[in-house]
């Protein structure tokens, strides 16, 4: 049985109007009908203005204004979305057909997070980036489900707060970790794909990945010191196993079956 959740799917975009048509036109493919659509753009210069007005039909909401970043433009995005569940389909990411929407909503129920797989693309390949079923401090302290594939219900904004508008990079990753690991969300793992990410955004250039341990260790460092001294214990112990088990004795010892591998 449907649940029938509005759904509210908002885009970022900022002079990327060839990435916008394709976003825009994969979003009104969708069979799925109780959705919304909201475009923010940051006072684009190349074209995207015109596309967003020539197609204004199809939005409940869209703006075009300067505005001071990413995680700046996503929360006007998040204060005027009306829907339950909310969406970040940004400008060149697409759905894989007209039916994904179909197949994401029969999964939104009493879930705070529910989360699925994407398609990477890029130049030369297409790679699928698999999310872990359980999630657990020791992946969400350096990954996290792709907000290209990731559903929040809008009260666990409301709740929690918005995305940090300090951070760069990692604000989408501060707020799932904070949630999950501070707040007790729930969450639902979903085994299937209905997007694609295409690479080139600012957290998958490599130039960006310092900036980004940095913002990401100050979030740890600042919200989570007990958790990461237990961390780095754990870590320590998986280098001296790794050793141990390259070790010839420790091999010898195998092999003669003194001691049981492991």
């Amino acid at each position: 049985m449907l649940n029938n959740f509005l759904i509210s799917i908002i885009t970022i975009n900022y002079n990327d109007v060839e990435g916008l048509k394709r976003t825009i036109k994969s979003v009104q493919s969708q069979v799925y009908s109780n959705f919304e659509h909201i475009v923010i753009d940051g006072g684009s210069t190349d074209g995207s203005k015109a596309l967003i007005e020539a197609n204004k039909d199809s939005f409940s909401y869209w703006i075009s204004e300067p505005d001071t970043g990413i995680y700046y433009a996503m929360n006007k995005g998040i204060k005027v979305a009306k829907g339950e569940y909310l969406f970040f389909l940004n400008s060149g990411d697409d759905f894989i057909d007209s039916k994904a929407l179909n197949r994401v909503e029969m999964h939104l129920n009493t879930f705070d997070i529910v989360y699925f797989n994407i398609n990477v693309i890029d130049s030369e390949k297409v790679s699928l980036k698999r999310s872990p079923k359980i999630l657990t401090f020791a992946y969400l302290h350096q990954d996290l489900p792709p907000h290209q594939s990731t559903f929040v219900k809008k009260s666990l904004f409301e709740k929690n707060g918005y995305y940090d508008e300090k951070l760069t990079i990692v604000s989408d990753w501060k707020f799932l970790i904070l949630a999950l690991c501070k707040y007790n969300a729930t969450y639902k793992y979903v085994d299937d794909v209905f997007s694609n990410f295409y690479r080139g955004g600012i957290s998958s250039l490599e130039e960006n990945f310092h900036v980004m341990k940095k913002e990401r260790d100050l979030v740890l460092n600042t919200e989570f010191l007990i958790q990461m001294n237990d961390l780095k214990y754990k870590f320590k112990l998986e280098r001296i196993l790794r050793n141990l088990r390259k070790s010839k004795t420790i091999q010898l010892l195998i092999k003669l079956r003194l001691i049981n591998k492991f």
